[in-house]
């Protein structure tokens, strides 16, 4: 426990209470009733006044989910970016997400493939959340929610998952009690597959152990440890031409002729945590959470980033290569106090969050490698990467450190049977600094920001709950990257959020419907200062306008459903930027007026699965994507695209059959881009068969 933590036992004096049990949120099928995120408490949907959107364990499994990509097309409002092939990277309401990753509310933002075996649910808090979070946060953080060991059972599952395109995984979960005051589980996971795209391969595992202890009746502490390793060919997917990407077959693939060879990402994660739990009294208690990890990357890659030549039919190809090394720590102490102040009970969150990163990363790049055809590209086997590009200033080593400190406070109020309130604001002092190897001088910034978040929350009946809110959130230049001589002197980027809501219930709580109509402004966007190439300047604007609305829960007659629908109207609404084309003859398109890259104006999904009895479970899905832009030239266009897929599942004693066949009418499509290059476009996979045989003990 912290000296703060301590202090306050000693003031205030312990008290015996019940055990405070740690459990998984299992049970609520499709529609869980709280979440984690929006408070850093369990706090009913219901009464956060602001756009939570949760995805449950069971709907993972029944949609045989195995990324983060496929877990997040179940959240309207988020679209996939490709992330260099090499990280998860989303966008959400129109912004990215790069940095905006979270476990068990604590930061997340290494760049790499999360497997989700340890994974009990996955929850997406919209718009800006710097008020408990920090830094970042712009269309909304996605926090994932780990698994974690149950007293007094002794339980477990093991798992093998064949399919198409070579797909071979295993997969474990394991409870043990020890004792009365201990629990051990153990979850971990195996895959080796191939893939739809040429070359392409997926090696990886993930071991996740936990331990729960009781220490006393009120004192519990959660020892957690994960190891993850992810092996792939780095794919940046086809270029495209005359405003579409290629029209070639999904597997075609713009690289090294040897890309296992030459073209893969490795990365390896090792996390440890201790989360201390404990409660004073009925009205106080506190949580301490420690985090420390380390990550290496090892990326080579070649790609399709080049000019197409709709002359010569042909596209250059460009080779790079990234090593990237970091560690990091943070610690958040929570104390959660309970009272009545003036005749309305309320429930207070104070907050103090510690942490430091620490980065090496080193990119070299060799330019144009070749130029193939577009329709037929032969590869070339990459050559090596020329001394002379490990001497410019480009490739110069560099090393940033970031310092974290932020306080926060917290009320929720209860004004009377039908009204509630959320207030809370944050104070956040953030360092970076950055050095060279050689040459170039050293950089440093501090920034020093208040988030605010305020929200009015109406319940006129048991099942009815209407909010109106407002947050503000910033981010810093650079961020999760290192500082340079163009962007040091840049002032945070603010985007502040104005959002009104309702959650209703309806069949007895069974259904949960959600709308959220929101206005979301992001401010001082570093430009390219057009006097000067070399300098960024704070004067662009982004805002997006927008409408979400979920449905999800159990109708009757055995249906599990989960859908959801978002409107976005994105637009850069100021800005002196311009943004290259990728195609000859190049051109400089200016921003002004442009729509944010992979922010398609209408996107809907729509999932159902039927309890038919006896053991079997029969449903599936649709996935509808709207038209996208892949940069902001707005000159090339990711077509729209409707998928299908179906589910069945049997289950009999201790063992289970589940089958998924995905995209079912093998629809040709675009699933992502990089986001701000127009030549990087991801296929989407063509139909695809799983079947997951499972074992419960």
């Amino acid at each position: 426990m912290t000296p703060l933590a301590l202090c306050a036992a000693q003031l205030l004096g312990a008290q015996t209470l019940p055990g405070v049990t740690i459990r998984a949120d299992t049970g609520q099928g499709y529609s869980p009733s709280t979440s984690s995120t929006a408070t850093k408490g369990s706090a009913p949907l219901r009464d956060i006044p602001q756009s939570v959107n949760v995805v449950p364990a069971q709907l993972l499994r029944d949609q045989a989910a195995r990324s983060m990509e496929d877990a997040l097309r179940n959240v309207p409002g988020v679209a996939a970016s490709h992330g260099d092939g090499q990280r998860d990277q989303v966008v959400i309401r129109g912004f990215s997400a790069i940095s905006d990753q979270f476990v068990d509310g604590v930061r997340d933002d290494a760049l790499y493939f999360r497997d989700l075996s340890n994974i009990e649910r996955i929850e997406v808090l919209k718009g800006p959340s710097a008020v408990l979070y920090g830094r970042g946060s712009s269309g909304g953080l996605i926090n994932r929610i780990t698994k974690k060991p149950k007293f007094g059972e002794t339980s477990g599952e093991v798992a093998l998952i064949l399919g198409s395109n070579k797909l071979r995984r295993a997969e474990a979960d394991v409870n043990l009690p020890l004792g009365e005051a201990a629990a051990f589980r153990l979850n971990a996971a195996r895959e080796d597959s191939g893939s739809y795209r040429d070359q392409q391969f997926v090696d990886r595992y993930s071991v996740a152990p936990s331990l729960a202890l009781k220490l006393g009746s009120q004192t519990d502490l959660l020892l957690q440890y994960t190891k993850a390793r992810d092996q792939r060919v780095t794919d940046f997917g086809i270029p495209a031409l005359n405003g579409r990407p290629v029209d070639v077959p999904a597997s075609t693939y713009y690289g090294s002729g040897n890309a296992r060879r030459d073209d893969t990402s490795t990365s390896l994660v090792d996390s440890y945590t201790a989360t201390l739990n404990h409660s004073f009294n009925d009205a106080l208690s506190v949580r301490n959470i420690s985090r420390y990890y380390n990550y290496e990357l090892n990326r080579a890659n070649t790609l399709p980033s080049g000019t197409t030549d709709p002359v010569a039919l042909t596209v250059g190809l460009t080779r790079s290569a990234v090593l990237r090394d970091e560690s990091g720590w943070f610690n958040q102490t929570d104390f959660t106090y309970k009272n009545t102040l003036g005749g309305f009970k309320q429930e207070w969150l104070f907050g103090l969050e510690m942490g430091q990163q620490k980065r090496r990363a080193e990119t070299v790049a060799a330019g144009t490698v070749a130029r193939v055809s577009i329709f037929n590209p032969s590869l070339p086997s990459s050559p090596v990467i020329p001394a002379a590009a490990y001497t410019t200033d480009g490739a110069i080593p560099n090393h940033t450190t970031q310092d974290v400190l932020g306080l926060y406070l917290q009320d929720q109020i209860t004004l009377s049977d039908h009204w509630k309130a959320l207030a809370g604001v944050r104070y956040d002092e953030f360092k970076q600094s950055t050095r060279f190897d050689r040459k170039l001088s050293p950089l440093a910034r501090t920034d020093r920001s208040f988030s605010p978040r305020a929200g009015l929350v109406w319940q006129p009946s048991e099942t009815q709950s209407y909010y109106l809110s407002y947050s503000r959130s910033f981010q810093p230049s650079a961020e999760a990257f290192a500082l340079a001589s163009g962007n040091v002197g840049n002032e945070p980027e603010i985007t502040r959020n104005i959002e009104v809501g309702s959650k209703l219930d309806f069949l007895d709580g069974a259904l949960s419907v959600t709308a959220a109509l929101f206005n979301l402004q992001r401010t001082n966007i570093k430009n390219t200062d057009p006097a000067n190439p070399a300098r960024q300047i704070n004067v662009g604007t982004q805002r997006t306008n927008g409408l979400e609305l979920t449905a999800s829960g159990r109708l009757p007659g055995r249906w599990d459903v989960s859908a959801g629908y978002a409107y976005l109207d994105g637009e850069m609404v100021e800005s002196v930027a311009r943004a290259s084309s990728s195609q000859l003859p190049v051109l400089s398109v200016p921003s002004l007026g442009k729509i944010p890259a992979l922010t398609p104006r209408h996107a809907a999904f729509a999932w159902a699965m039927k309890d038919l009895g006896n053991g079997f479970s029969l449903g599936g899905g649709l996935n509808y994507v709207g038209e996208r832009f892949t940069s902001l030239t707005n000159l090339v266009t990711l077509p729209s695209y409707l998928t299908a897929d179906l589910a069945g599942s049997y289950k009999v004693g201790r063992y289970e059959v589940g089958v998924n066949l995905k995209n079912i009418t093998d629809r040709k499509y675009i699933v992502s881009s990089h986001g701000s290059v127009d030549n990087l476009n991801l296929p989407g996979a063509p139909r695809e068969l799983q079947v997951a045989f499972r074992m419960k003990f």
